[in-house]
């Protein structure tokens, strides 16, 4: 019998400790105990960088703060798989783990929560709104200068509580946590793509593991949605051409309807005054060289300057 082909009693999945991040492990926790009920699985939270630093990301790198530690716990074999919010993820999976399967996505979106009620038009001149994204800070400034950003760390329902300790008009978040969670009601309004577009990989969840475990790769496979695994890739393809990370106001959203991929994608700088959009339309097949096409389209109308200049800032 070939090594790691031998099922095993109990599963370790590996989360971070926040009250989404469990949930978000319990659902994965209980469809792979559907698909091999004799396999148990057991949680083990784990605390990430991501989860201990109080300043804003961004100013630190941002991607694999809140996935590090977990991977290294799998390289270190104490936990036999783990589970990230994609938007989180490295541009690089080291070579001794995979990606094995992404679950179908949650919506994507962002969404306003204000204290009154209504969309990000009807806040008042001048109103405070709370998010640590630049993207969404970018975004929000490119439609409203008048607004005051007020930075935003924390688990999600710890920034639920600021928009009221802090006295904000309102705060951004991403709609899937609140639909994870069943907090839709707190919802005042959902922003659209056109509006505010999402981050990459946003909405989707990644289920990893060491690449040589056969067996567990071969479990968890059926939990994979092609089209999610889909529009990850040519999002992370487009993230990966532009070569920019948390520093910068990168967006980026792919849909697949009725077999065409549509691919838009945005760099911004951080004030909103300057704003660099694209689309493209493509065959399924065509979805990472797409998200290839785009950053050099993007880069061409003017993102390389954006990123030249904030690189050569730090």
């Amino acid at each position: 019998m070939k090594k790691n082909l031998r099922p095993k009693e109990s599963l370790r999945l590996g989360t971070r400790t926040s009250l989404l991040a469990l949930r978000q492990a319990n659902w994965v926790k209980s469809r792979v105990e559907e698909l091999c009920p004799e396999v148990g699985v057991a949680l083990v939270p784990l605390k990430t960088a991501g989860d201990k630093i109080k300043v804003p990301l961004f100013s630190l790198g941002g991607k694999g703060l809140f996935v590090k530690e977990i991977q290294d716990a799998l390289r270190r074999k104490e936990i036999d798989l783990a589970v990230h919010s994609a938007k989180d993820l490295p541009a690089v999976i080291p070579e001794d783990l995979a990606l094995i399967a992404f679950p179908e996505r949650e919506d994507p979106r962002d969404v306003l929560i204000s204290q009154k009620g209504g969309s990000w038009a009807e806040i008042p001149p001048g109103g405070k709104v709370g998010t640590s994204s630049l993207r969404r800070q970018a975004q929000l400034l490119s439609l409203r200068p008048d607004l005051e950003i007020v930075p935003l760390r924390g688990n999600l329902d710890t920034r639920l509580k600021k928009l009221l300790s802090l006295n904000l008009e309102a705060i951004i978040v991403a709609a899937a946590g609140l639909r994870r969670m069943g907090w839709e009601e707190r919802v005042s309004a959902y922003l659209e793509p056109e509006i505010m577009l999402p981050a990459i990989g946003q909405g989707i969840l990644a289920v990893e593991a060491r690449s040589n475990d056969l067996w567990i790769n071969r479990l968890v496979s059926p939990l994979n949605h092609p089209p999610t695994q889909l529009s990850f890739l040519t999002e992370r393809a487009f993230l990966q051409g532009l070569g920019g990370g948390c520093q910068v106001p990168i967006a980026g959203l792919a849909r697949l309807n009725s077999g065409v991929l549509q691919l838009a994608g945005l760099v911004a700088t951080v004030d909103g005054k300057k704003v660099v959009r694209g689309e493209k339309k493509g065959a399924a097949d065509q979805g990472p060289e797409m998200g290839r096409q785009l950053a050099d389209e993007l880069l061409a109308k003017g993102a390389k300057k954006i990123l030249n200049e904030v690189y050569t800032q730090e």
